[in-house]
């Protein structure tokens, strides 16, 4: 746990995650997340190598969670603060947290996003200088893929 001041803090404690809050959020405000199925959202927390929450008096208004295979990259996704708690450096502070100060800092991160560009520059991300191919998901026989991202 780290005291940002003002009621705010950061931990990585998995179990202090507010899983249907974090699910809420994503599912109501974050274009990549719409839909999400809350089974997915508790199974991609309980997955991850990592997760950060930002918390104000005891209550969640901030995540991001890391996956990683522990040797060669770390991809960071479903990052977020609350709009209501934007403006006090919160994310920076998450993003720096997740990145710089875990057990996998001195990893290749990566990720994918069409916004907060700016954020993610100050701690090293930039565009691709090589060709990156992705393969989009594939529903499987019969079923709904969903989103994994």
């Amino acid at each position: 746990m780290r005291d940002l001041g003002n009621g705010f803090e950061l931990d990585d404690d998995p179990a202090r995650i507010d899983v249907a809050s974090v699910h809420r959020f994503l599912t109501e405000q974050a274009y990549w997340a719409i839909g999400r199925p809350y089974e997915l959202q508790e199974r991609l927390i309980r997955e991850a190598t990592r997760v950060v929450g930002v918390y104000r008096d005891g209550s969640q208004i901030g995540f991001a969670r890391a996956v990683s295979d522990h040797n060669s990259f770390v991809y960071l996704a479903d990052v977020y603060v609350d709009p209501a708690f934007r403006g006090h450096g919160l994310g920076i502070e998450l993003v720096r947290e997740m990145v710089e100060n875990g057990p996998l800092s001195n990893r290749r991160w990566l990720l994918h996003t069409s916004d907060a560009h700016d954020l993610y520059r100050k701690f090293g991300f930039a565009e691709p200088d090589f060709k990156l191919m992705e393969r989009p998901v594939q529903p499987p026989p019969g079923g709904n893929a969903g989103s994994g991202s």
